[in-house]
């Protein structure tokens, strides 16, 4: 199975964001991206803030935005208190390494259309990092709307978790027991839903391999898994 370059990647698919930020009421401010499109350039849409109304042809849901960026500046601020009123506005996004994996996967599947979401919209592209940052957020009034499976949230997940019919939720968050919470909200939210598929790691229950892994040959094993995985 040949394993397709970035350049490659860039020429067949467009990638668009929706970068927002959350102010708290203890005047913290935290960059934010609740959601992430990646769409066939042949797909000739004509107004790239329509996206929220097609349905995907799968879902893949990760641990946090990562490195991916807006490739224009964003000044898009919203108070927590008004998190039920936040409106999806995209913009062309910069993909980082992991995104290409999951486009390799749209390749080999012939789609059209992905969504990602992120167990926490938090974005910060070191783990360490992240895994300290989300667990000071949550100590904040409403901290928990950091994340899309937040009971706060419902009506805007319910519209982003729209697939089309038979699509699969792929779950890759990665294995770290630093993200048992943002799990168990997530599985609460979707599991009785959803056809849930992921790579599994042998003995656990909910912990699925992250895309990305260290090694190169490890990163061409996870797209060979995972496509069988989706036939």
């Amino acid at each position: 199975m040949k394993f397709i370059s970035a350049s490659e990647l860039r020429k067949i698919y467009d990638v668009y964001g929706h970068f927002y930020s959350i102010e708290y009421p203890c005047g913290n401010r935290v960059d934010c991206r609740s959601v992430l499109e990646i769409i066939t350039k042949t797909s000739c849409l004509e107004d790239f803030n329509s996206l929220s109304d097609h349905k995907p042809d799968c879902i893949f849901i990760m641990m946090n935005p990562g490195s991916s960026s807006p490739k224009v500046d964003v000044d898009n601020y919203i108070a927590s208190s008004k998190i039920k009123n936040l409106k999806v506005s995209y913009v062309p996004t910069k993909p980082d390494t992991t995104q290409y994996q999951v486009m390799r996967i749209m390749e080999i599947k012939k789609w059209d259309h992905i969504r990602v979401l992120n167990l926490s919209d938090l974005r910060n592209p070191k783990s360490g990092e992240f895994y300290s940052k989300f667990t000071e957020v949550e100590s904040y009034s409403d901290g928990h709307i950091h994340s899309l499976f937040s009971n706060l949230r419902t009506n805007e997940l319910e519209a982003k978790m729209n697939m089309k019919k038979g699509a699969s939720v792929v779950c890759a968050w990665g294995v770290s027991d630093d993200l048992n919470p943002l799990i168990s909200r997530c599985l609460a939210q979707i599991e009785y839903n959803c056809n849930i598929v992921g790579l599994k790691k042998k003995g656990t229950e909910n912990k699925y391999y992250h895309p990305l892994p260290t090694l190169q040959k490890d990163k061409q094993d996870w797209i060979e898994k995972m496509s069988k995985l989706l036939k």
